[in-house]
């Protein structure tokens, strides 16, 4: 992740007046997006305030960000992604000297579009998608259930535990999911059944974006890996969990994860996280050091509240708003960095490219109320979440909206928005 220059400055304004004190997108965000109005083609975008700037309008307009202007009138951001990290910032740079230079006004305001009008697309063409385990937390708690007697096998300590998930099933915040079908045994059933999961759950995950490449067999040193991360966005690895009790051994995740994964449609990229900065939390005394190619100096993460809030059919319909199901602070939850799960994918020689997305895991911390999932939430459907209404929920439901939210803070600067990732359970 970059460095800081005139563009972190906290006191820098927009001449957008809609971003000055905006809680998630002030001139010091910037993050990218893939919007359409009406039914033209899709196109990158920026968010600044409750304004969203086409950039293939502002290219038009003059505006220049020294750089081919093919990849930013590409429509996806793969192209931009591919080009070193130094163009990335380049781009962001030159969008916050326009944003915020009131000379620039008069050119680039035809160029602005309401947010809330615009429909949002995935804004990268994902050919590849795996998602890791790397919150210590989750892991205990899940291994809990299934195997008190070893909740944490001996291997978590040494290697980023993931699983490749499907790219075809990425949906954009707002799209319904299905409620899946699979292979469930009920405890008290002497064979299985296929039919609709009884346990549809949800898991809060921080989604990372590859930039750059690596030739297939040639691995990516830990002392690089920051570099290849574009940027993060909000992921919800939808899980049916009666499906994977069943299928997971001896495998893994397979039909209970590859249905649908949700993320949200901005992605704050590297260059705006700079101030937000922070070490990781040391490892526990006892716990074995990082192999050589995993081990950093100074390992860093990411200031980072998260969010879950669940919102049922009755709830809307009674105009409530949704209900806070948990909070957990990114940088608390983290055993693996995004640096080591970079270094550790392509260890093997494994190419990663422009556009690929890693998800973090599932983002739980110590106390019941960080914990991302309803699987610990409730602790398997033993201890029932109450909502305000007087509904309880041991898993979804058909009809529950699940939202999340992310905001960066740290001291002195100003606070950025992740923007929101939501999913509605639809019937199987």
């Amino acid at each position: 992740m970059s460095g800081r220059d005139r563009s972190h400055d906290p006191a820098r304004t927009s001449w957008v007046e809609s971003a000055n004190g905006h809680a998630e997108f002030p001139v010091q965000n910037l993050p990218f997006s893939r919007v359409r109005q009406g039914t033209g083609p899709g196109a990158l975008a920026v968010a600044i305030g409750d304004e969203a700037l086409l950039l293939p309008a502002a290219l038009a307009a003059g505006w220049d960000a020294g750089v081919n202007p093919a990849v930013l009138q590409a429509g996806v951001l793969n192209p931009l992604a591919a080009r070193p990290p130094e163009e990335w910032h380049a781009v962001r740079l030159a969008l916050s000297d326009a944003l915020s230079d009131p000379a620039w006004e008069k050119r680039l305001r035809p160029a602005l579009r309401p947010r809330a009008g615009l429909e949002y697309l995935l804004p990268f063409q994902v050919h590849d998608y795996t998602d890791f385990y790397a919150s210590r937390y989750h892991a205990t708690n899940v291994g809990s259930m299934f195997r008190p007697d070893q909740p944490l096998l001996p291997n978590y300590l040494w290697v980023p535990i993931g699983y490749h998930g499907r790219a075809s099933s990425i949906v954009v915040s707002g799209a319904p999911v299905r409620r899946p079908r699979g292979q469930l045994k009920p405890a008290d059933a002497a064979v299985p059944v296929y039919a609709p999961s009884r346990s549809l759950d949800y898991e809060l995950e921080l989604g990372l974006f590859i930039g750059g490449s690596n030739p297939l067999g040639t691995a990516v040193p830990i002392r690089d890996a920051e570099a290849r991360i574009f940027g993060v966005c909000l992921l919800n690895d939808w899980s049916a969990r009666d499906i994977q009790s069943w299928e997971y051994q001896p495998l893994g995740p397979f039909l209970a994860k590859n249905f649908a994964t949700s993320i949200s449609p901005w992605v704050i990229t590297a260059g705006a996280l700079a101030p937000y900065r922070t070490a990781m939390p040391p490892r526990a005394e006892g716990d074995p050091a990082p192999l050589e190619y995993l081990r950093l100096a100074g390992a860093q993460t990411v200031s980072l509240t998260l969010d879950v809030l669940l919102r049922t059919a009755a709830m809307r319909q009674a105009g409530m708003s949704a209900a806070p199901v948990s909070r957990v602070e990114f940088s608390d939850a983290m055993y693996w960095s995004a640096a080591q799960l970079v270094a550790h994918h392509a260890s093997n020689g494994c190419n990663l490219l422009p556009g690929d997305l890693l998800g973090t895991s599932t983002v739980s911390a110590a106390a019941p109320s960080t914990r991302g999932c309803l699987l610990e939430r409730t602790w398997r459907g033993s201890e029932p979440l109450p909502l305000p209404n007087g509904e309880t929920r041991q898993f979804l439901e058909d009809g529950d909206e699940v939202i999340f939210r992310g905001h960066c803070h740290a001291a002195g600067e100003p606070g950025l928005g992740l923007g929101e990732c939501r999913g509605t359970v639809l019937p199987a």
